[in-house]
């Protein structure tokens, strides 16, 4: 049994919450954030085993911090964890912290602490996704990952603020600088979400994809979108989010050579983002405390486990499909 100290107590940090204390392999789950109330409350609804903290400042010697506060707040509190020895699960998905993150890669294999960069529905289990699926391959040359739907009020504002920001591409050996809301390409998820049109956007998945697949030659990423979400991107969100998104999805389709057959396979999941990303981070931070995951800042996609975390996470209600004609259960 060991201690995590979360920081957040959002839509997604209080699904990890929840998550975390059904494992069983939790006994002190100590809970931060700003809003005195929501910390409480949840605190409440979790009892024994849950404390409420306060500040920043990391006390108590926990075995795992995870870190599930809005995207662009993130760094600072894994570097601390990270100098202090102390592993660490992140969920930000916002382009700029995710390569911040990534750089700490070095300093954490020489103090050989793991690092978890984006433990969410995407990044996160598409990184999972893309590593299951790339066993079937000889070689993968290409990798393009989209996903519909927000999490929580910060996931939306981050939703929001992407579609308008410049994304990157990988393309034949280097980055390219792609104007957001552009690309537009027809993505199909499982059912019942469907078809739907996707876009260009300020995505960090293939800065968490590429350095994990040697050779690929094209990473993309994309976020559906409708027509009023193009037009508003550039203005401030127009009307409060919800307290919490709908139904989302993602998609992973990996391009390659088996032998000399070229082949294509596609994978998907289905679930509100913000049960997902919780499912997703708690499932991480389960393996850390297992030791199972390697030192350094990566993300899911350079831990060679799939199975394992695939597992965990249908233990936790989260079954990802492979697209066969008919969406058949990984």
């Amino acid at each position: 049994m060991a201690r995590v100290l979360l920081f957040g107590a959002g839509a997604t940090g209080a699904r990890i919450a929840r998550q975390l204390r059904s494992s069983g392999a939790v006994d002190t789950l100590e809970i931060r954030d700003p809003s005195l109330e929501r910390r409480e409350r949840l605190v409440h609804d979790l009892g024994d085993g849950a404390v409420a903290g306060h500040g920043r400042r990391i006390s108590g010697d926990p075995a795992v911090v995870v870190v599930a506060t809005p995207p662009g707040t993130q760094l600072d509190v894994a570097r601390r964890a990270m100098r202090e020895g102390i592993a660490v699960v992140t969920t930000s998905n916002q382009t700029s912290e995710v390569r911040r993150l990534l750089e700490l890669d070095d300093e954490a294999r020489s103090r050989r602490v793991p690092v978890v960069v984006g433990a969410g529905f995407m990044p996160g289990l598409s990184c999972v996704l893309a590593r299951h699926g790339a066993r079937e391959f000889d070689e993968v040359e290409e990798i393009h990952v989209a996903k519909v739907g927000t999490g929580g009020p910060a996931c939306a504002r981050q939703h929001h603020r992407a579609l308008s920001s410049t994304g990157i591409d990988w393309r034949d050996g280097r980055w390219m600088r792609r104007a957001g809301g552009s690309g537009r390409e027809l993505a199909w998820f499982p059912d019942p979400v469907g078809g739907r049109d996707c876009y260009r956007a300020a995505l960090p998945d293939a800065l968490l994809l590429v350095p994990e697949f040697d050779g690929v030659q094209r990473v993309t990423a994309r976020q559906a979108a409708t027509r009023r979400d193009r037009l508003t991107a550039p203005l401030p969100m127009l009307r409060p989010p919800h307290a919490e998104g709908g139904i989302g999805a993602i998609r992973v389709e990996l391009r390659g050579r088996v032998g000399v057959e070229r082949r294509v396979s596609v994978y998907g999941a289905i679930e509100r983002p913000a049960v997902a990303a919780g499912a997703v981070a708690a499932a991480a931070t389960m393996h850390v405390l297992a030791d199972d995951l390697v030192t350094g800042a990566r993300g899911l996609a350079g831990h060679a486990d799939t199975v394992g975390l695939l597992t965990t996470l249908a233990d936790r209600g989260v079954k990802p499909v492979r697209f066969e004609g008919i969406s058949t259960f990984v």
